[in-house]
């Protein structure tokens, strides 16, 4: 028989059930939808964070306390680390130890909220340096001037803070001049960076900045550092800058044996691998989770195909008695199997895509950035392929249930 006929007598097949054949592919609808989406929103959400990482710069280098953290519970433990302290900062400046180094920045975190005129907002307060902000961020003062060098060795009482800090303290006021309090003690605004919104993983608006000798001596009481930012001279130079910064601050603590640091450095390189490998495994495990359902698919395009070899027993003696051969039968069934998960597996394709774009603004609206939408072609072929493997594997064994059907016993059935 050929083909053509073949298709063509399948697809008058399933026309003539359209209700149960709707029913029949809807697990196999639901479960394409499901990994479509699963697999777009990660992309997206990948491709997001990707570009968050890329606009901090790909020369920047960080040096954090401590052991690498294993897990959540284990970020607390380095920032507890008392590790780096102002003789490693100067060993890393020395260019005979670290001679591809830019620029360098100790930098502390100061838990708190601050405060003006009763008026109190929790932002992001840090004890860093301007000038390495200035090359990171690529922000600039809107008002005022930028605490410098010499505010830094006198550990003055001054802070730059970002546009929201100023809006939600000041309003429409001018910050510049006045005095806000943190942890009970009074900062003079010397300066306001003008609105920049959010950069890498910064929102720059919701920074209050003030010297980091500042907040180590009169805010925190500590003589260490929470991280060390690194700016190597080019992307080209940066692994050469982490292997002479490991070396350094090992002869600086007298450690002989790698795994026994009490430091790690993380690279833009390293969080770009650590992102993809996290989004992949994510994205792996949910469509895991997610293909259950074309499992219940599968079996239920088997349940139907079963039903249909008995309804059309007599169909089936009929054509074997016009000379139809197994082979003509078997094949038959299977392209109905295949025509119904195939269809189904277009279907979820298109509703995937659709909910993917509603899925990717939406994960945008939350966090309050533009989240692109990605649907990759190479998924939306994978699962058509899918769909139609299965319904090739669970529509196999009725196939061959109605191709070795007798036809004399066929012809009788009633």
């Amino acid at each position: 028989m050929k083909i053509s006929s073949t298709f063509k007598i399948s697809f008058v097949a399933l026309n003539a059930n359209k209700l149960r054949s709707s029913l029949t592919i809807l697990g196999i609808v639901i479960g394409i939808t499901a990994i479509m989406v699963v697999v777009s929103v990660g992309r997206s959400a990948e491709n997001m964070i990707l570009g968050e990482i890329g606009g901090m710069g790909a020369e920047m280098i960080v040096i954090r306390p401590g052991k690498e953290p294993k897990g959540p519970t284990d970020i607390a433990g380095s920032l507890l680390s008392n590790s780096l302290k102002t003789q490693d900062v100067e060993a890393l400046r020395n260019k005979n130890n670290v001679p591809y180094l830019e620029d360098l920045a100790p930098a502390v975190i100061v838990p708190g909220s601050v405060s003006y005129s009763g008026e109190t907002y929790t932002p992001v307060i840090f004890g860093w340096v301007p000038d390495l902000m200035v090359k990171m961020f690529d922000i600039y003062a809107d008002e005022g001037t930028f605490f410098t060098d010499a505010d830094i060795k006198q550990k003055a009482n001054v802070v730059i803070i970002g546009a929201k800090v100023k809006k939600e303290l000041f309003g429409d006021s001018d910050a510049v001049g006045k005095n806000i309090k943190i942890k009970n003690k009074s900062f003079k605004v010397v300066s306001t960076i003008a609105p920049i919104g959010q950069v890498g993983f910064f929102n720059v608006d919701d920074m209050v900045l003030l010297p980091y000798t500042t907040a180590q001596t009169y805010l925190l009481g500590i003589d260490h550092y929470h991280e060390v930012i690194v700016m190597a001279k080019s992307p080209e130079l940066v692994d050469a800058t982490v292997v002479d910064i490991e070396r350094t601050l090992r002869e600086m603590h007298n450690i002989t044996d790698e795994s026994k640091d009490d430091f790690f450095i993380v690279t833009q390189e390293g969080v770009v691998e650590q992102v993809k490998t996290i989004v992949g495994a994510l994205t792996i495990f949910l469509s895991v989770v997610v293909a259950i359902s074309l499992l219940v698919g599968g079996i239920g395009i088997m349940n139907i195909m079963f039903v249909s070899v008995t309804e059309r027993t007599r169909e089936i003696g009929l054509r074997k008695a016009m000379g139809a051969t197994k082979k003509d039968i078997m094949f038959q069934f299977l392209i109905e199997a295949i025509l119904l998960t195939g269809m189904g597996g277009l279907i979820g394709v298109i509703l995937g895509a659709g909910f993917s774009y509603i899925g990717s603004f939406a994960l945008g609206q939350a966090m309050g950035t533009i989240v692109k939408f990605s649907f990759p072609l190479s998924a939306a072929i994978l699962g058509i392929s899918v769909s139609a493997f299965v319904g090739l594997v669970f529509g196999l064994y009725p196939a061959r249930k109605a191709a070795n059907k007798d036809a004399i016993e066929a012809l009788r059935y009633e």
